[in-house]
């Protein structure tokens, strides 16, 4: 399997991070040892000293297609859930500054983690969820579907385009504003539409 990111897909989000509204998805990768899921403590690299948490809606691919029309594109995804994209912001902001990938501040070892999955069928309206996310017990992030510059739909019609999709893969589908750093310490929790599917620590 592998993750599929989209970045600046919440338009407050861009704001703060003093980034142009894009007008077409903004994609970058994970690999699979990205993955940390069962609520297991992620443990802070030595090789950053500003690790971001961006807490997002993420897509299960159920079937694979490519070059995905659309108004079908909802076919291909049947579960949804959270995840928190760790990301190493001093390395993201060096390496943006001389105009170089992201890799190294984005899919390093457990930058991805994931809560289990729901089924979509679940939820009335995909485009009228809440989720959250709470660090010590304070709120740091509330995000609402309905703000998505592009719909689930859009993106995996627009990454099909170029990446096959395959059954397994994640789409992290965009955080909404309120990132920040992470410290050791720190307990993380996250709920959707009122059901808290992270809890875990930093070590």
């Amino acid at each position: 399997m592998k993750i599929i990111a989209i970045g600046r897909n919440y338009a407050a989000h861009a704001k703060e991070l003093n980034n142009e509204i894009p007008t077409k998805p903004v994609i970058f990768l994970k690999p699979d040892t990205a993955v940390l899921k069962d609520n297991k403590p992620f443990y802070m690299p030595d090789f950053s000293s500003d690790i971001h948490y961006e807490l997002e809606i993420v897509l299960k691919v159920c079937k694979e297609g490519k070059h995905i029309a659309e108004k079908f594109a909802s076919g291909y995804y049947d579960e949804i859930g959270l995840g928190i994209d760790f990301t190493a912001r001093d390395i993201q902001t060096e390496h943006k500054q001389k105009g170089l990938p992201w890799e190294l501040a984005k899919a390093f070892d457990h930058s991805a983690v994931i809560s289990n999955f729901l089924p979509k069928n679940e939820f009335k309206d995909l485009y009228n969820l809440n989720f959250e996310l709470d660090i010590n017990g304070e709120k740091r992030q509330k995000g609402h579907t309905a703000n998505l510059l592009f719909s689930f739909e859009k993106i995996i019609a627009f990454v099909s385009q170029y990446i096959t999709l395959k059954k397994g893969d994640l789409i992290f589908t965009g955080t909404p504003e309120g990132v920040g750093q992470i410290n050791i310490g720190d307990h993380l929790t996250a709920h959707l539409e009122g059901t808290e599917l992270l809890n875990f620590h930093i070590k």
